[in-house]
């Protein structure tokens, strides 16, 4: 008998992750800040709970994609949150970029309530999310692992089991301070290949089959050029996870010069009121007017 899931956070992400789930004619009871935002969902053969908790109370594994490691805490220790009503019964997962620290915080709880706890965040984007592509980097028991693996295949093409508790959002650190930086390179390719006057689009055709090609490049950079700045990852969500990189790095004692200037380019974007575009809106920095 297919086990039953509990999905908390329905946004970009997260609503994408649900339909395939519910292709796989799992039970899904879904539960998100902002009801309007699961109302396709519901349509489409989800039930709606009013918290955390009651997500919990009707589901066997639990999965949490929110915005921030406050609204983490909140879900799993609030007032109607996770803990309240999960037990030996259940599986949490929580897939939020978050911190190491947070991550062995959830993994010592459910320890000691006999719950079953890992950390799982994702990489891909909504575009990964839609098709199911996502890159899932896990921290945990592999005992753990090998039940909740079924589920994360349905809606990802590579699942790996890092290492303990912690070991997710570490490697998804390691991934931001990838992005970060070929995000700062592909800016600045548009932005050289403008000023020498020759065509993007040929450009973008010529290294992306070359040594420069990576995700960044093919998947961004086209939108660019469309002027099309909607968020398949938020800004403010990108200075989040860059900060969070930071601070861990200062933990390791690591320097990273060029997370910490992707960083301080991003927040610059923010203050100029693009929080809330994707993180290809770098460029605006440099075309605040568009192409």
């Amino acid at each position: 008998m297919k086990k039953t899931i509990g999905f908390i956070g329905t946004g970009v992400m997260g609503s994408s992750i649900v339909k395939h789930l519910l292709t796989a004619d799992y039970s899904v009871t879904v539960y998100n800040r902002t009801k309007s935002k699961a109302d396709e969902l519901i349509r489409l053969g989800a039930k709606w709970a009013d918290s955390p908790a009651e997500v919990t109370e009707s589901s066997d594994i639990v999965f949490t994609i929110v915005g921030y490691p406050k609204d983490v805490e909140e879900s799993y220790f609030g007032e109607n949150g996770i803990f309240k009503t999960a037990t030996e019964k259940h599986i949490l997962v929580d897939m939020t970029t978050s911190t190491p620290t947070l991550a062995k915080k959830l993994y010592d709880e459910g320890k000691e309530r006999g719950i079953e706890v890992l950390d799982a965040p994702v990489s891909g984007g909504d575009l990964g999310a839609k098709n199911g592509t996502l890159t899932v980097m896990v921290g945990g028991e592999e005992r753990t692992f090998d039940k909740v693996k079924p589920v994360f295949d349905l809606f990802a093409a590579k699942v790996n089991l890092q290492g303990k508790a912690g070991s997710g959002q570490h490697t998804k650190m390691a991934n931001q301070i990838m992005i970060a930086g070929t995000m700062m390179g592909m800016a600045e390719l548009l932005v050289y290949a403008k000023a020498a006057n020759l065509n993007l689009e040929k450009v973008l055709d010529t290294v992306g089959g070359g040594s420069a090609q990576n995700w960044s490049l093919s998947n961004y950079a086209p939108r660019i050029l469309k002027e099309d700045y909607t968020a398949g990852f938020f800004v403010k969500h990108f200075i989040k996870d860059l900060k969070i990189a930071l601070d861990e790095a200062e933990k390791l004692s690591v320097d990273l010069p060029s997370t910490r200037l992707a960083k301080q380019l991003y927040e610059e974007l923010a203050q100029n009121g693009f929080e809330n575009d994707g993180t290809q809106a770098i460029i605006k920095l440099w075309w605040p007017e568009g192409k």
